[in-house]
């Protein structure tokens, strides 16, 4: 939200109270409370009808420190608030005539004492990361809206590039944006977003999370070219600066303070295909998709039933839709002897023309409105109500009806939807709901993830949500919503994903070729590399199937030999995996991210990096025309050997290829079996050696399925000569790329 009208005028009604001078501070517990006056004070004189503002500061962990202002302290902190796990550090305060200083590991806060010089400063090992400077923190009375607000302005450097705040469709670089978190419905291709994280990450390396579940407004160099500001309603605005020692430790440190993701199982790294949305579901129609995917020798690994499982109007009773199947639990077993997982679509509302919905209202199971009456709404299915996951019974309620399902042989859930939620309801524990609109995906997703565990084991849990808030990387995976069968929408995607995956998103799908419209057979193609270059592959759509004969026979060669990749990828994957899993390190990333150093990776949003070693370079044109960047080394292309220099590359590929380069220095596993993602990744390994140096060192681990490692293998450079320590006792063979 902009107060200012340019830089030297307010809008009309905006009256700030601004920090512009220390007054005292105090020593509470393990917190360093500051009090700032917004003007200047003559000791006796003027200390009256003076607001004044509370800065604290603590160290949740190391090398993270939270700063809580507020106007008015006795409201206290809003509820509920981002749920973090918590480390405290001891608390370090220095002082001298002029600072105060607060210590969180190698990162400090320094406090300017002198008067009319309030200003808060962060550091990481004595180098500025960025500063709230004189009269940036203001409290603001705004009588046009009759609301007040709390803003902060955090000093942008010169050169400096800003990431993250979600899933963002537009610009992978956000300077110069507006935006405000607020999860809604509206597709690809606008500023709306389904995932709005209230995080954002600096090239510079440090990130900073605002401590707010309901609508931040983020100026990101917009309302002032040389400030970051975000304001929320209210007297109080809390964040946690997080510095870490590079763009990729920040990531996981903001992982270990909001929640470390669940490992999904390696079998959820297949080929998933859908039914489609609107599409037909007999069971003699399924039965063809599989016979067909079967008869070309692609491999397919689950299969998702979306909406249609049940009856239209029923959303969601979860019961199976006599038109699809009498005998569910038989047909689901005859699809597991064929060696697939199966999934089905959920939503969190339920119409009242569901068997359950009198269930949900004599329990007190969904949300009410104003007036203590059931909250209902025509807003996707009639008469629908929602499900209140503030209620503990309510939760356990909704996951009775989903075990049932478990029970029959239902293996993973799609979480879809959980962004049309109203703010003129009640909340069973009190909860304020315009703070509830975006945590309430959290709360739905983490509902039905931990019944997954509980049935299926962890390890073996696995959703898929479209709604997504701060935190929900616990629960994996998430998709990226309704794009539509365009090259556009297809590296809108990609830069949706490349904005969440700087918010701690590890694991990240599509819908491949697009769900609304239909692809071209060209498209198809280009979009089944970059979805099975994605760490989890889903053909889907709305109204046609996916299916790649529906393309051309191209297709079907395409799409078989990118699973195929993929599977073998699988030991280099799901190693990954496990590092995201441990550490929070994101898979899918951006080249800003990973060569933070390099200005010219600074705006790439068309090529990424999976994981430390792979970069890929999706085709977004029709006549196969890539040009791409190759930072520092010989970089080889792993399909067919090609090797390139640093530097700017332009290539013209077929559909049987794409830059999916290999850096230098990098041993490449890739595993035996090609029909399946899950296999002892040990039995027949390749180790691929590139373009190693004499007195290079590089330690490759090997994962088993539950997330172990199962053998590490030393590989050594000497004269020209590959050697090789492992505890291994499997064979395995050395392939060299120079």
């Amino acid at each position: 939200m902009k107060f200012t009208d340019g830089g030297l005028k307010l809008r009309k009604g905006v009256i700030p109270s601004r920090a512009m001078e220390y007054v005292t501070h105090r020593i509470d517990e393990d917190k360093l409370v500051v009090t700032v006056a917004t003007r200047h004070i003559q000791p006796r004189i003027d200390p009256f009808c003076l607001a004044t503002l509370t800065v604290v500061l603590s160290a949740p962990a190391p090398d993270v420190i939270r700063v809580e202002t507020m106007h008015y302290t006795a409201q206290g902190e809003p509820f509920p608030r981002i749920p973090v796990c918590e480390n405290n550090c001891d608390l370090q305060v220095e002082e001298d005539a002029e600072h105060l200083i607060f210590r969180s590991g190698n990162v400090h806060a320094e406090i300017c004492k002198k008067p009319l010089k309030y200003r808060l400063a962060f550091y990481r090992d004595g180098q500025l990361l960025t500063a709230s400077n004189n009269q940036s923190l203001t409290y603001i009375r705004h009588e046009q809206k009759k609301k007040n607000y709390m803003a902060e302005q955090l000093e942008l450097d010169i050169g400096e590039r800003i990431y993250g705040l979600g899933e963002r469709f537009g610009p992978l670089v956000k300077n110069g944006q507006r935006v405000d978190m607020w999860n809604e419905d509206g597709g690809t291709s606008s500023d709306m977003a389904y995932k709005n994280i209230p995080f954002y990450l600096s090239n510079k390396g440090y990130g900073i999370l605002v401590d707010e579940l309901g609508k931040v407004s983020f100026e990101v160099g917009s309302e002032i070219v040389q400030r970051v500001q975000f304001s929320v309603p209210g007297e109080y605005l809390s964040y946690y600066i997080i510095g870490g020692e590079s763009c990729i430790h920040t990531i996981e440190m903001l992982n270990q303070l909001t929640g470390l993701p669940a490992l999904p199982p390696a079998w959820s790294f297949g080929l998933w295909l859908t039914t489609s949305f609107t599409t037909s579901y007999e069971k003699q129609t399924i039965a063809g998709l599989l016979d067909g995917m079967a008869e070309r020798n692609i491999p397919l690994h689950v299969f998702h039933f979306d909406a249609h499982w049940m009856d239209a109007i029923k959303w969601c009773n979860f019961r199976w839709s006599k038109s699809v199947t009498d005998e569910p639990a038989a047909m689901l077993s005859e699809l597991h002897t064929r060696g697939l997982k199966i999934c089905i679509w959920i939503n969190p509302y339920v119409a009242q023309a569901s068997e359950i919905f009198d269930e949900g209202v004599r329990g007190g199971y969904f949300l009410k409105n104003k007036k203590g009456q059931v909250y209902q709404s025509d807003d996707w299915q009639p008469g629908m109500a929602i499900v209140d996951f503030t209620n503990p019974e309510a939760c356990r309620w909704f996951q009775r009806q989903l075990k049932s399902l478990l029970d029959m042989g239902v293996d993973c859930i799609k979480a879809d939807f959980g962004e049309r939620i109203p703010v003129d309801v009640v909340y069973h524990n009190g909860a304020e709901p315009k703070k509830m609109h975006n945590h309430y995906a959290y709360l739905y997703s983490k509902t039905v993830f931990e019944l997954l565990e509980q049935v299926r084991g962890k390890g073996d849990a696995v959703i898929f949500s479209r709604a997504a808030s701060i935190g929900q990387q616990r629960f994996p995976i998430v998709w990226g919503g309704d794009c539509k069968s365009t090259y556009q929408s297809m590296a809108e995607t990609l830069r949706g994903g490349l904005s969440l995956a700087c918010c701690g998103f590890p694991f990240w799908s599509h819908d491949i070729s697009g769900f609304d419209l239909t692809a071209t057979p060209d498209l198809y193609k280009r979009w089944c590399q970059f979805g099975l270059l994605s760490t989890h592959s889903r053909l889907h759509g709305q109204h046609t199937h996916r299916v790649p004969w529906l393309f051309d026979e191209e297709s079907c060669q395409v799409l078989k030999e990118m699973v195929e990749l993929k599977c073998r990828l699988m030991p280099y994957l799901y190693m990954q995996a496990i590092q995201a899993h441990r550490k929070g390190t994101p898979i899918v990333r951006p080249m800003a991210v990973e060569f933070q150093d390099d200005p010219a990776c600074a705006y790439l949003d068309q090529q990424y990096m999976l994981g430390p070693s792979l970069m890929v370079v999706p085709v977004f044109r029709e006549d196969g025309y890539s040009q791409y960047y190759l930072p520092e080394g010989k970089w080889t292309n792993l399909l067919d050997s090609r090797t390139a220099r640093s530097g700017w590359q332009h290539e013209k590929h077929g559909y049987r290829s794409l830059p999916l380069m290999v850096r230098p220095e990098t041993v490449l596993p890739l595993g035996a079996v090609r029909s399946q993602p899950d296999y002892d990744y040990l039995q027949d390994l390749e180790l691929h050696v590139f373009q190693m140096k004499d007195g290079d060192r590089v330690s490759v681990e090997i994962p088993d399925l539950h997330g172990a490692i199962a053998a590490t293998f030393m590989i050594t450079m000497e004269l020209g000569n590959v050697q090789i320590q492992t505890d291994s006792d499997k064979p395995y063979s050395v392939v060299v790329h120079t």
